[in-house]
C-alpha cells in the first residue's frame, strides 16, 4: 500500500469573532467600576458614611470577578497559537465563566446571609444617604451592563488542511461560517454587573418604601430576594460553562443529524461521530466513515464546508468489508 502525507501546518485559533472587542469592553467596565469604588471609599472615609464605604467594598468584589474575565481574554489571545493547547484556547473563556459563576454564587449567599442577620438584628438606616448611594451604583451598573451586552452575530471565513493515509483520511478546516455564539466569559461579566444592578433596584424600592412607611424590615427582605435571584443566575451559568468544559453539547443531536444528512449517501455510512465545542461558535468533529467506494478528504470536506459552526473536522475513511 502506498503512503502519502500532507504536512501543511495550520492554526487552531478558535476564539470568538468579537474576542478583542469584548476584551476591551470588560477592561473598560473594570476601570469604570474601580473609579466608582475608589470614589465611594474615599467619600465614605472623609464624610464618615458607612453606606458609601460598604457599597464601595461591595463593588470591589464584582471588579475582582470581572478581572477574571479580562485576564482570560488576555491569556486566550496571547496563547492562541501555543501548540501546547491541542485545540487552542477557545475554552479558556468558559473556564473563566465557570470560576465567575462560583464567585457570583458566593456573593449571592453572602447577600442573603447578611440580610437574614439584619432581620435578626435591625440597625438604624440613613434613608436619604442610602438611596443616593443606591442610585449612583445603579447608574454605573446600567452603563456597565450596556457595555457588556452581547447582541452581535458572528460570521467568519473558512480554510482547510488535509492529509491522506491509504484508506484513512483526515480533513481539517477551521473558522467556518458560524451563527451567533454566546461568549460565556462575557456573559459571566454581564451577570456580575446585572446582579449589582438588581441589588441596587431592590434596595431603592425597599429604602423608598421604608422611608415613607417606616418598613425597615423591607430592606433585608429585598436582600434575601436578590440573593436568591442571583444564586439562580449563578447556577444557570455553572450548568452552561461546565457543560462546555466537559464536552456536553446541547445541540449535538441537531449537528449530528445535519452531518449525517450531508455525508451518508451513495453507500457512505458514518460508524463513529464525536462533536464538541472548542470555542465560542466553533465546534470540532471526528467522523469515521465506512464506504464501498472510498473518496479523498476533499470530497467529504466539500459536503461539510458550508455547515454553520463546524470549524475543525477529522475524517477517517475505511473501505467496506
Amino acid at each position: 500500500m502506498s503512503l502519502s502525507m500532507d504536512t501543511q501546518e495550520h492554526d487552531h485559533v478558535f476564539l470568538g469573532q468579537d474576542h478583542d472587542r469584548n476584551e476591551r469592553r470588560v477592561w473598560l467596565v473594570i476601570a469604570l467600576t474601580t473609579v466608582m469604588m475608589i470614589g465611594e471609599i474615599v467619600a465614605g472615609t472623609v464624610f464618615g458614611s458607612m453606606a458609601l464605604l460598604a457599597d464601595g467594598w461591595h463593588m470591589s468584589t464584582h471588579a475582582g470577578a470581572m478581572l477574571i474575565a479580562a485576564v482570560a481574554y488576555l491569556v486566550a489571545r496571547k496563547q492562541a497559537r501555543n501548540r501546547q493547547f491541542t485545540f487552542g484556547t477557545g475554552k479558556l473563556g468558559d473556564l473563566a465563566g465557570f470560576a465567575s459563576a462560583i464567585v457570583l454564587g458566593l456573593i449571592a449567599l453572602l447577600i442573603a446571609w447578611e440580610s437574614v442577620m439584619r432581620l435578626a438584628n435591625p440597625v438604624a438606616i440613613d434613608f436619604s444617604q442610602a438611596i443616593l448611594v443606591a442610585v449612583l451604583g445603579l447608574a454605573v451598573n446600567l452603563l456597565s451592563a450596556w457595555l457588556l451586552k452581547d447582541d452581535h452575530s458572528h460570521h467568519g471565513g473558512a480554510h482547510d488542511h488535509g492529509h491522506h493515509h491509504g484508506h484513512e483520511a483526515h480533513d481539517h478546516h477551521g473558522h467556518g461560517t458560524h451563527a451567533h455564539a454566546k461568549d460565556n466569559n462575557l456573559h459571566a461579566a454581564y451577570l456580575h454587573v446585572l446582579a449589582d444592578a438588581l441589588t441596587s433596584v431592590l434596595a431603592i424600592v425597599a429604602l423608598v418604601l421604608g422611608n415613607l412607611y417606616g418598613w425597615n424590615w423591607l430592606d433585608p427582605i429585598m436582600g434575601v430576594v436578590g440573593g436568591l435571584v442571583i444564586a439562580r443566575w449563578s447556577w444557570g451559568l455553572v450548568r452552561v460553562t461546565s457543560g462546555v468544559l466537559l464536552d456536553a453539547l446541547p445541540q449535538a443531536k441537531a449537528m449530528s443529524k445535519e452531518i449525517r444528512e450531508r455525508v451518508e449517501m451513495d453507500g457512505d455510512r458514518i460508524t463513529d461521530l464525536h462533536i464538541w465545542q472548542v470555542g465560542p461558535g466553533h465546534h470540532a468533529a471526528i467522523i469515521a466513515i465506512t464506504t464501498p467506494q472510498p473518496h479523498s478528504p476533499a470530497f467529504y470536506k466539500a459536503k461539510l464546508q458550508a455547515m454553520a459552526g463546524l470549524s475543525h473536522v477529522t475524517v477517517e475513511v475505511s473501505p467496506q468489508a
